[in-house]
């Protein structure tokens, strides 16, 4: 058998969608997406203050135990990647980064719909798998 790996869906949400969603706001455009999240026990957590947050953390802590933090910094401060990265989310499941396929499965499902015909603009799934993962630049190691 296998290995178990374990995934994670993102959402890429309209400017107006992403502003509000990251300010916490339950904008009546977020409603049919916050419904859905609800459903799976799931919420939004925005890529760019993911991001910000470790580098603050790494800053504090010594960037030295944070393997990403040279990748990630680097990411914040380019104009295009941070305004790619402020539009991306995360979707946690019962407060988990990652899940199993079938919480993954019936999540991407649910959301499909939403996909180009309004705050969602487009979807992704990722794993856990090394393979299919970015690798980090050698000028970030």
């Amino acid at each position: 058998m296998g290995a178990e790996w374990q995934y994670q869906i993102r959402v890429y949400l309209t400017d107006e969608a992403a502003d509000a969603a990251r300010s916490g706001g339950g904008a009546p455009a977020l409603r049919p997406l916050l419904d859905i999240l609800e459903e799976h026990r799931a919420t939004l957590v925005s890529q760019l203050d993911s991001f910000e947050g470790y580098v603050a953390e790494a800053e504090k802590e010594g960037p030295e135990e944070f393997p990403l933090y040279r990748w990630t910094k680097a990411t914040l401060e380019d104009a295009e990647k941070r305004s790619k990265h402020e539009k991306a989310f995360a979707v946690r499941v019962a407060g988990q980064e990652i899940y199993a396929k079938e919480a993954a499965d019936a999540l991407e499902a649910a959301l499909r719909p939403l996909v180009g015909g309004g705050p969602v603009t487009r979807m992704t799934r990722h794993d856990t798998n090394p393979a299919n993962n970015l690798a980090v630049p050698a000028e970030h190691r």
